[in-house]
């Protein structure tokens, strides 16, 4: 399979957008709840013997249900043990629905075809906050319409979790409330807190650190009404220097204006060289890319001037001398540790 290297191109430089996409208000999120219980219904795909806690399972519900049978008794294989997720919103009220995720934990093949029992889902304080049930969907076209790669021990019950207990966030009658960059950023912060300010012509926010901004409501507003308009104002935005290299499939996402600095390194037959001065006397045979780029063809060389070499033309000179995937992932970290590349170097 053909790699694919892909440059984002991404100005460094400070640009427009709005709070909304930079910041989070602190307190509103989801919260994650979870659940034990059984998918039945399945053609013999199920959990077999040596699935214990399956049998164990099967023995207690029908118990409750006045049926008393020995779990070494069972030999069902319709039936499976599965753990059910779900993220419950903020805000959201009793009688909500939302999609849970119920995933196999024994030995099953398949939840195909299957149904989910009554499972009550817990938050991390041991209180139950919603139920879940339903049939499942794994697959293929789900029913709005979304192709997904077929998983046969995971499944989706859509809109089969239904809320039971709110989770109360009092915004209404609060005088302040705190936002949280998605990114620690000091310029971003005092961005922020400028935006705001100048928006309202008075103080009502204070960069608290690089990542938090505390926000005092103006009296003539209610607290919806306030952080409605913060979400909405456009801020001077200042994006963090990244290079984004998945190892796996062999992409490489950067910024367009990544500088590299000075440095003369070799990795298997390409040398790289990248220094102070003119690049006229390099030698014969050499291709000249730009002004400030010079590919030595005889002897593997790439040649750059400093303060004009980015991570883009220096992949593309990469490529030209015949580099694969795998080679520039390696120069580009190798250039991380020696202090030359002083981006931000993630790889997934």
């Amino acid at each position: 399979m053909k790699s694919i290297i892909l440059f984002l191109l991404i100005a460094t430089s400070m640009y427009a957008t709005k709070i909304v996409d930079v910041a989070n208000i602190v307190g509103v999120r989801d919260n994650q709840i979870i659940g034990y219980s059984l998918v039945v219904g399945l053609k013999k795909t199920g959990d077999g013997t040596t699935s214990k806690f399956t049998l164990q399972s099967i023995s207690n519900m029908l118990k409750a249900m006045n049926i008393d049978m020995n779990p070494i008794d069972i030999k069902s294989k319709n039936v499976a043990a599965v753990v059910v997720t779900a993220k419950l919103a903020p805000f959201a009220r009793q009688g909500d629905k939302f999609d849970v995720t119920v995933s196999s934990i024994g030995d099953a093949k398949s939840l195909e075809g299957g149904t989910l029992l009554m499972t009550p889902l817990k938050g991390v304080d041991g209180k139950i906050y919603a139920l879940a049930q339903g049939a499942l969907s794994i697959g293929g076209k789900n029913d709005r319409g979304a192709g997904s790669e077929s998983h046969p021990t995971v499944g989706i019950v859509f809109e089969g979790g239904l809320v039971e207990r709110e989770i109360n966030i009092d915004l209404y009658n609060q005088q302040y409330a705190t936002l949280s960059l998605k990114e620690s950023n000091f310029k971003n912060s005092v961005s922020i807190q400028q935006a705001v300010n100048n928006h309202y012509s008075t103080q009502v926010a204070v960069a608290m650190d690089p990542r938090t901004i505390k926000l005092k409501r103006p009296q003539n507003k209610s607290m919806i009404e306030f952080l409605a308009e913060v979400q909405d104002i456009d801020m001077n935005y200042t994006p963090k220097s990244k290079i984004i290299i998945n190892e796996r499939t062999g992409t490489i996402i950067a910024g367009v204006n990544i500088k590299v600095k000075p440095i003369v390194m070799t990795h298997g037959d390409i040398t790289i060289k990248i220094k102070e001065g003119s690049l006229a006397s390099q030698p014969e045979g050499s291709v000249v890319v730009d002004e400030n780029l010079v590919i030595g063809l005889n002897e593997n060389e790439i040649y750059t001037k400093e303060g004009t070499t980015t991570v883009a033309n220096l992949v593309r000179s990469l490529q030209k001398l015949g580099a694969t995937p795998k080679d520039i992932i390696a120069i580009l970290e190798a250039m991380k540790s020696a202090g030359s590349i002083s981006a931000e170097l993630k790889v997934i």
